[in-house]
């Protein structure tokens, strides 16, 4: 009787270990039989800067085998980021990656998907909800840089005073509030002008018309505060053959082409790529029940010139 309890209780551990008992330890998705559902939800699916994000993203989700769905509004739209909040709660995601086209506007939707026991990450911009983490530039340093390139490219061609405006999406997107913060920190104490900022909503062809209203007021700068922004300004001044200063943020195809043309001076380019890839890394890691403690890091930025 000893002997075949004896053998009874060794079949019973083999089994258990071929069937893949564990002591309760989590494990990533990439080595589980569970397939984490992620959403990633960006402020548009247009600008290049999202697609890179995008792209980012994509490339974890498939280093750690999770279901990643991309589920950005076509344009930058409060109404239709909520619901695509709501839809990806739905769908049964149990985390969300975001870009917050306001801080204030989808709030109560991150609340009730939070409360739905789904993990939430920021990338780009943060709502003000806390989240596992979040993955961006610091804006207003990098605004603060824009400013500084373009005043030192003033004071290269001898002008020490004149009117600079501003093409920015809103008043609400705490990121390009924050870069255009930075960049009038960068003109105090100057004989500089800072006209009041226009909003173009991140719109190239609404952002081109601000600017050239602004070189038909005799500016010596513009800044564009996003890809929308820099494109608009930086055709605004070719079109009108103008000899403005034109300093920008983020990088596109378009943007690059401006520049080697000589109608944009500088982009402060991000790492979209890098905030797409450490969001999903983040998400996996708060699912699998680490604490990441809200932590914000900077993914850093590269002023791109000619």
């Amino acid at each position: 009787m000893k002997k075949a309890l004896s053998i009874l209780l060794s079949l019973a551990m083999i089994l258990c270990l071929m069937a893949g008992c564990s002591s309760g330890e989590k494990t990533t998705a990439a080595d589980s039989n569970e397939t984490y559902k992620i959403a990633l939800i960006t402020m548009d699916s247009i600008d290049q800067h999202w697609i890179t994000l995008k792209e980012g993203a994509e490339k974890a989700a498939a280093e750690l085998g999770v279901e990643l769905t991309f589920m950005a509004p076509n344009t930058k739209d409060d109404a239709l980021q909520i619901e695509q909040v709501n839809n990806a709660v739905s769908a049964g995601n149990q985390a969300i990656i975001v870009a917050a086209n306001g801080p204030d506007a989808i709030s109560s939707a991150l609340k009730e998907a939070e409360a739905a026991g789904v993990k939430i990450v920021y990338v780009d911009s943060p709502a003000n909800v806390p989240a596992e983490a979040t993955f961006s530039t610091d804006n207003t340093a990098a605004g603060a840089t824009a400013g500084k390139t373009m005043l030192d490219e003033l004071t290269a061609k001898g002008i020490t005073s004149g009117k600079i405006g501003i093409v920015n999406v809103n008043a609400a997107t705490a990121s390009t509030v924050a870069r255009e913060t930075g960049f009038r920190s960068a003109f105090e104490g100057t004989d500089f002008e800072l006209l009041e900022t226009q909003y173009g909503e991140g719109d190239a062809a609404k952002s081109q018309a601000i600017a050239e209203n602004y070189i038909t007021q005799g500016v010596v700068g513009i800044f564009g505060c996003n890809e929308g922004s820099t494109n608009g300004a930086g055709n605004a001044v070719k079109a009108a053959g103008a000899d403005v200063v034109c300093v920008g943020f983020d990088k596109s195809d378009a943007i690059l082409g401006l520049i080697d043309d000589g109608y944009i001076l500088a982009t402060m380019a991000q790492n979209p790529d890098v905030m797409g890839y450490e969001g999903v890394k983040a998400a996996v890691a708060a699912l699998n029940g680490e604490d990441l403690g809200g932590a914000v890091t900077d993914t850093g930025v590269s002023v791109l010139t000619k």
